[in-house]
């Protein structure tokens, strides 16, 4: 999916290139004014790409539209391999083609959430709200890294679908009215889409990262109510709206909003900066609340949202030095269990193919019949199926039992080669803080029996 606003698709049969650059073109996803996306492939690295190709005309006339144009494709252009968030479209070239300037970036199959923002094809509640909270952690990873977006609407936001019709994640995209506030060019002022830019993004103050949390805000308004949180006939009367009026209360627009989600949103679009959440992690924590507090219906979604078992991770000593980005991987990439009382998670001799992180609940663990150890949440177990260098060590020396029900954080060795090198080495960190801890407590059982009974 491109970056571009949703269009309409250009005509069977259109004229294409039969490369840009390195890359084959295989189709045309969209265009407007200024340039045109293609679905492209990079043959080294086996992956489609989208390709966002500037129209030479859009540079070349001298107007000022022109030079902001070659300062938003050099805004992208500097964040080139810098993004790397799964959810926000990271970007992997920028060529200055004198043809026509390009950006090569993730493809995500899929639409915009333009599509959700119909009366007629609205999404459920909670799921707005998890991918509201999605949006926010991105964005609290795009705000760490000195960067405000400045142009978040639904067009910018990538919903990828599974089967073609079920959105399963978002993925924020279009870094061309980013601000960076450690670049030391120029860099275009007052850009934004007017619905959502927040009354001192109209009134050309410096911003911070306030002025996104705004936008988001009224991103999920418009998700919500199916309409934006202020509309007029012209962009005036627009502007003293966003400046001085309060949006309608989101309970009478919609039926199933509870006073709690319409005073989150509310919060996010209050007209001082100072009255909204100060930051990406409040806004975060507020979103997730609603969800963990049941004060959103659920719909059809799975039984535990991403949100939720992103907030379990945090929550757990195992992952005390894991990032966002890191648990996020952790999120998608581990299987995640329940077990019942009495289950056995290894018996005796078997050899171990995945290791556990308990999340709730606890084990015990069992040696020829008596019980060496308990093990409750935050703890691993099994470590040594990713561990150990041969198959022989990887026997299990003793039976361990589920005594409390419990859900656990599962993963087999290939899940674990498909980890980013920064997350392998988390989790080798925390396996040495265990295989430590353990190690001292076996040191004490055998020097001081006592104490330990």
């Amino acid at each position: 999916m491109s970056s571009l606003p949703a269009v309409a698709a250009p005509p069977i049969g259109a004229d294409l290139p039969e490369r840009i650059g390195k890359y084959r073109v295989l189709r045309k996803l969209g265009e407007g004014a200024t340039s045109e996306v293609f679905l492209g492939h990079d043959d080294f690295n086996d992956r489609p790409v989208a390709i966002k190709r500037s129209r030479p005309q859009a540079l070349a006339d001298g107007s000022e539209g022109s030079g902001h144009q070659a300062r938003f494709f050099a805004a992208e252009a500097a964040l080139v391999g810098r993004l790397q968030h799964p959810n926000v479209v990271q970007l992997y070239d920028a060529v200055p083609d004198p043809a026509g300037p390009y950006l090569v970036m993730e493809y995500v199959a899929g639409t915009t959430l333009r599509q959700y923002c119909r009366a007629d094809s609205l999404l459920p509640l909670d799921q707005i709200v998890e991918l509201g909270f999605k949006c926010a952690m991105a964005l609290g990873y795009f705000s760490r890294q000195g960067l405000i977006h400045r142009d978040i609407k639904p067009a910018n936001i990538l919903a990828s679908l599974a089967g073609g019709e079920h959105l399963v994640d978002v993925k924020i995209s279009d870094f061309g009215s980013v601000l960076n506030l450690s670049a030391d060019t120029t860099q275009v002022f007052r850009v934004g889409s007017l619905a959502y830019m927040a009354p001192e993004q109209l009134d050309g103050d410096a911003l911070d990262t306030r002025a996104d949390i705004y936008a988001l805000g009224a991103v999920l308004y418009h998700l919500i109510a199916g309409r934006p949180p202020f509309e007029a006939a012209s962009q005036p009367a627009l502007m003293t709206q966003i400046c001085t009026a309060e949006p309608a209360p989101l309970q009478a627009l919609r039926a199933g909003v509870e006073p709690a989600l319409d005073a989150v949103v509310r919060r996010a679009l209050a007209k001082s900066r100072n009255e909204r959440y100060a930051d990406w992690d409040q806004f975060a924590k507020a979103l997730s609340a609603l969800v963990a507090n049941q004060l959103v219906p659920r719909g059809n979604l799975q039984a535990v949202l991403d949100s939720e078992r992103f907030n379990l991770l945090r929550s757990l000593e195992f992952f005390a030095a894991f990032g966002d980005v890191e648990l996020w991987e952790v999120v998608h990439r581990a299987r995640w269990q329940r077990f019942p009382l009495g289950h056995k998670l290894y018996q005796l001799g078997e050899e171990g193919n995945t290791f556990h992180i308990i999340a709730e609940g606890a084990v015990d663990v069992f040696r020829n019949g008596s019980q060496v150890a308990h093990l409750g949440a935050g703890t691993s177990v099994g470590e040594m199926a990713y561990l150990a260098p041969n198959p022989e060590l990887r026997r299990h020396s003793a039976d361990v039992v589920v005594v409390e029900p419990a859900a656990t954080i599962a993963f087999a060795p290939d899940a674990m080669a498909r980890l980013s090198p920064s997350c392998r080495h988390l989790f080798d960190d925390a396996f040495i803080r265990v295989l430590v801890r353990r190690l001292h407590a076996a040191h004490e059982a055998i020097a001081h029996p006592r104490r330990i009974l």
